[in-house]
Order: C-alpha cells, then sequence, then structure tokens
C-alpha cells in the first residue's frame, strides 16, 4: 500500500493503524499528505532534494522526522515509489496503550482525549525525535506501523493546516467526529509593519 497508491489516498488509509514506540501506542486519527518534487508546493520536496527531506525519496515505510518552531517534531510516513518524493504527516491520534508514560511526557493535556490531538503532541507522547528519522516503521527501528484490526467508519477531508502555499488543497483527512483530532487553523500569513 505505502508504495503503490497515490499519497493522498495513502494518507487516508492510514487513519486507524497503530503507531507505537518507546511505551506508547497511538491509533492515527488525522494525517496530511504532501506530494513530490514540482508537484505540490507545501511539501518539503517541492523544490528537490536536500539533506532534510532525502528520506521523502524512498524507499516507502520509511519515518521521516523534522523539528519545527526550533522545539517540536513532526512524524511523517515516506511513501511511493522509490525516487518519487511523498510522505504523510501524523498529524493526530488517540493513545491506546501506555497512557501513563503518555501523561508523563504531555502533563498539561487536560484530558485524555488532549494527549496526542496535534503532530508535535503525538510525536512527544511517543517520545520520538530527529534520531528517529529514516529508520523503518516495519520492525527494526523505534517505532512500528501496523494496520487497524476493523474499519476505521466515515472519513472527513479538508485543507491543509499551517501551509502557505496549496493550502486549500484537501489533503487533511480525519476519523469523522473523533474528538483527539486537531483544531483546524487556517494559515494567516503575518502582516509587515507600513513603512513610515
Amino acid at each position: 500500500m505505502l508504495d503503490s497508491e497515490p499519497v493522498d489516498e495513502v494518507a487516508r488509509r492510514l487513519l486507524g493503524w497503530r503507531l507505537t514506540a518507546n511505551g506508547v501506542t497511538v491509533r492515527l486519527t488525522e494525517t496530511e499528505a504532501y506530494g513530490g518534487l514540482g508537484e505540490d508546493p507545501a511539501s518539503h520536496a517541492h523544490r528537490g532534494l536536500t539533506s532534510r527531506n532525502a528520506v521523502m525519496f524512498g524507499p516507502a515505510g520509511q519515518l521521516y522526522v523534522y523539528q519545527i518552531y526550533g522545539m517540536y517534531f513532526c512524524a511523517n510516513v515516506v511513501c511511493g515509489e522509490n525516487g518519487t518524493a511523498a510522505a504523510v504527516l501524523l498529524r493526530a491520534g488517540e493513545v491506546v496503550d501506555g497512557a501513563g508514560l503518555a501523561r508523563q511526557r504531555r502533563p498539561t493535556a487536560r484530558t485524555a482525549a488532549a494527549l496526542a490531538d496535534g503532530p508535535g503532541k503525538l510525536t512527544l507522547v511517543l517520545g520520538l525525535d530527529r534520531a528517529a528519522d529514516n529508520t523503518p516503521l516495519s520492525g527494526g527501528g523505534p517505532a512500528t506501523l501496523t494496520p487497524p484490526d476493523a474499519p476505521v467508519g466515515p472519513v472527513s477531508a479538508g485543507p491543509r493546516v499551517g501551509v502557505t502555499s496549496a493550502h486549500d488543497v484537501p489533503w487533511r483527512f480525519w476519523i469523522t467526529g473523533d474528538p483527539t483530532v486537531s483544531t483546524y487553523r487556517r494559515h494567516t500569513p503575518r502582516r509587515r509593519p507600513a513603512a513610515h
């Protein structure tokens, strides 16, 4: 599935999958697709291969972890054919095992549903950082991805979050009505102060 379907289909199909790392398991409830070279201006790989995005170019099934705002980490599942950059951002999930550890890692979460209701929160409860970048999700790495036991039910789609380009592309997918899905905030560019 990870290497044979378009990235938006992979993003939709990853809902309900379980990601296990460092004593915690999260059931994925929200994902976001990013295409590759030239086709998706919101993607890290849009302008070509760099040392940061090299893992996005394959093979499928690797974990792509990067840092944002100098403090949070985001985890992505690499998909698509080798040499064609594509990845699915893991935006949110429900902690289904290891809740005690998850709460230790996210002591400010007010509810169980808020433990991993955003990409930075999800990696925090799983204990993932840049050390997990370019590691396999099939075993042998710090995180393991396993398929769901049953279908997830209705899925919704909408615009992606926090991107300046192609923000209206409906490549964000979530389990409809799930309380662990992150709050949508449309990106608003910063305005420069008027010159005097």
